[in-house]
Order: structure tokens, then sequence, then C-alpha cells
């Protein structure tokens, strides 16, 4: 999953990254209000960490704003101050849950972990699809005995389109998700790793297969025997 962070104390969230990079999450990092909403407005992210006290717009402004723009991803808002007015401006201006400075890095992720089951998101150990098993813990791609490990960027590539379920995943959307919103990757990264991912399935020759679809993306297809 990925996490956006917007905090202005970059020390705070430089740590808040490592903790959740420690804790298998991906991040995204910036450091005013501002910057904050042009990320979240791209609605990649599965939950957003936003402080209240921003420079540019405040953590209030950038909830609002993100509602008024139908974006529904989970915030989980900050702020040094433990004053149930503020609680309840946060919570009115769209915010899911409020945690106030400083707080324990178990209670951050606990709580993460909450909204995105309130999303009706459900934390799997593997995924399966046509005859493979997707170890999500070990890194591991499965068909019967035979098993190969993926590195990362595998792993998260062929887990969004386990979950696309057929449907064409753009490279716009794998590049976003896998290496983030800011980064230099281009086309040509996805279709190295989707070559990567081709080369592990034929060597577990499995029936599913990485079919590109022109000017769209890719999806995953299972040949059948007739």
């Amino acid at each position: 999953m990925r996490i956006l962070i917007v905090e202005d104390e970059k020390r705070l969230a430089d740590a808040l990254s490592q903790i959740l990079i420690e804790d298998k999450y991906m991040t995204d990092v910036t450091y005013n209000g501002a910057d904050g909403l042009d990320y979240a407005m791209s609605g990649i992210y599965d939950a957003i960490i936003l402080d209240v006290m921003l420079p540019g717009k405040t953590g209030f402004e950038v909830a609002s704003e993100l509602r008024r723009g139908r974006i529904e991803t989970p915030i989980l808002m900050l702020t040094a101050k433990d004053e149930i007015r503020d609680k309840v401006t946060g919570l009115d201006s769209g915010a899911d849950d409020y945690m106030t400075k400083p707080f324990s890095p178990e209670e951050l992720l606990a709580r993460l972990r909450a909204l995105t089951r309130r999303r009706g998101e459900v934390i799997l150990d593997e995924l399966t699809y046509g005859d493979l098993i997707l170890d999500l813990t070990n890194a591991d791609l499965k068909r019967g005995a035979k098993s190969v490990h993926l590195n990362f960027k595998e792993l998260e590539i062929l887990k969004l389109l386990i979950l696309s379920d057929g449907a064409a995943v753009t490279k716009e959307t794998i590049i976003n998700k896998v290496w983030g919103y800011d980064s230099n990757a281009e086309d040509n990264n996805v279709e190295a790793y989707i070559s990567f991912l081709r080369k592990k399935l034929f060597f577990l020759k499995s029936a599913v297969a990485v079919t590109a679809i022109r000017k769209v993306g890719y999806r995953l297809e299972v040949s059948r025997d007739d």
C-alpha cells in the first residue's frame, strides 16, 4: 500500500516515512499543504497522514478540498494540539481519524490498519490467479511444487494486475503506485519489469500471461486448453 505523508516538520516526516517503509508500506512525503493537496488529488494513495499546521494550506483546508473533489482516501490527521474543537474541526473537514503528537509508532500503524479496513480492504497473506499463488509475505510466486522469488517491484506490479481482476492497468497507474507520484520512472521502466515477470511465468510454465493492451496498458489472461 502507498501512503502520503504531509508534514512540514522534515525530521518527523522522514521518521514517519521510515517507520512505514520498515512495515512494508510505500510512501511519498511532502512538506506543505499545497503540494500535499496536489499529490493527494491523484487518488493513488491508500491513506493520507496529514498535519494540521502546514505552510500554504492548513490540513483542515487540504482535507476539505479533497472531499469537495470527491477524493475519498482515508485521512489520519496529526496535530500538536489536544483541544476538542480542533478535533471536531478536523473531523468536520473530512478527516477519518485524529492523533495528537507525540504518539508511538505502534499506535500510528494500528490506526492506519484500522483506516484501510474501514474502506473494505482485507489484508491478505496471499493472492491467487489462474494456476498461480502469490505469497505476499515472502514475495514468492508459486505454481504447484515450483516457486520463484519476486523482487519488490515485480511483486507490486503483479499484485496490481491480480487485483484488477482481468481489467487493464495503465502504465501511468503502475508508475504512480509502484515507483511513486514524483518519480522519474518512464514507460520503459514498466516494460522492463513486465519482461522480468513474463520470464518468471515462463519458468513456472504457468497458464497465466501478461498481455499488452495497445495504448492502454497490461492485464492478466489465462490460457485454457480446449
